[in-house]
């Protein structure tokens, strides 16, 4: 008897009930008065406009009713699907690229393998969808295709919404808006957002900077992962869906919050590191524990812990990182 949580993950050996158990009913006061004051925004109405309110309703979280349908409004994936009645399920009937499909069929094994919604054996199978779904988003984005990582990604939706064509429209709204290039064959914006990071980190945690710096440690060894999977598997499950909530309706900059977050917030503990394999071992062990269990303190963090965070500031840095990129080519 393996214990899973409410999204079919099966807890680690290792797993900490007692501390969770404490964050959980502490957790679950929040989460009741959240539904009570979600339910009188949307009053029965199941609609919403973007204001300063619902910006501060979602950084504080969406409860999991609602959170498909918020995502789906403030991402605009719904007035994608609107707008195109039936696409989605012509791109699963259309012609076929056989090289895709092979590379898709490939990855379904590898996807949650710890989730038992996603078992061969499971009524129904996940599997089923997450293949259409990532079958009919590499015919509507064929400069992408499919890349790993993307399964995860769209694994996670499908989870949330339960609805294969929402799936596909919210992934077109990450990779196709709020990304930028995470998933080109180059991962030209996966790169230079990296990058991006190393600055911000140079500006707001120097001593860790210099750190990496002095060993040589780039940030895709120990960062790639955060931004491709946008942390899943790397957070745990209800991190990562409140850091969705925001990313949906705030972009990509949520991104180098959390990261951000979670540097400061380990500074010390980073800063023991003596060498290359122990600074690895380092960030893989700041994304475990109590800190970032506690998703809600986490997620009062991100917005206050890293200090100011313009999107100008994000643009500019993406400039002139991109710039340096290319010319490492």
């Amino acid at each position: 008897f393996f214990r899973v949580d409410p999204y079919g993950f099966e807890r680690p050996e290792d797993f900490d009930y007692a501390s969770y158990e404490a964050f959980f009913s502490r957790y679950l006061v929040v989460l009741t008065r959240r539904a009570i004051k979600w339910s009188k925004l949307l009053k029965g109405n199941n609609s919403i406009q973007k204001s300063l309110k619902v910006k501060r309703y979602i950084r504080k979280g969406i409860p999991n009713e609602h959170r498909a349908l918020i995502w789906m409004i403030v991402s605009g994936a719904q007035t994608n699907m609107e707008q195109n009645p039936g696409y989605y399920h012509r791109l699963l009937e259309g012609e076929k690229n056989g090289k895709l499909l092979e590379a898709i069929k490939t990855d379904m094994n590898r996807t949650f393998p710890d989730n038992v919604k996603f078992r061969k054996t499971a009524d129904p199978c996940l599997q089923h969808s997450l293949y259409n779904v990532l079958v009919a988003y590499g015919h509507h984005n064929k400069a992408v295709g499919y890349c790993q990582g993307m399964n995860f990604i769209a694994g996670y939706l499908i989870l949330i919404t339960k609805n294969e064509e929402e799936s596909f429209w919210l992934l077109d709204a990450l990779i196709g808006r709020i990304l930028p290039d995470y998933y080109s064959p180059a991962m030209l914006g996966l790169k230079t957002d990296q990058e991006v990071l190393g600055e911000l980190v140079k500006m707001k945690v120097p001593a860790v900077a210099e750190l990496m710096e002095r060993h040589g440690v780039m940030w895709t060894l120990v960062v790639s992962r955060w931004f491709i999977c946008l942390f899943i598997d790397i957070l745990p499950v209800e991190t990562v869906l409140r850091i969705w909530d925001c990313l949906f309706y705030e972009g990509s900059k949520i991104i180098f919050r959390v990261a951000l977050t979670l540097i400061k917030q380990n500074q010390a503990f980073i800063l023991e590191a003596t060498n290359f394999p122990d600074i690895c071992d380092k960030f893989k062990q700041i994304t475990k524990g109590t800190f970032v269990t506690e998703c809600h303190s986490f997620m009062q963090k991100i917005f206050t812990d890293p200090g100011s965070l313009s999107m100008a500031t994000i643009d500019k840095l993406r400039e002139t990182c991109r710039e340096k990129v290319l010319s490492q080519g």
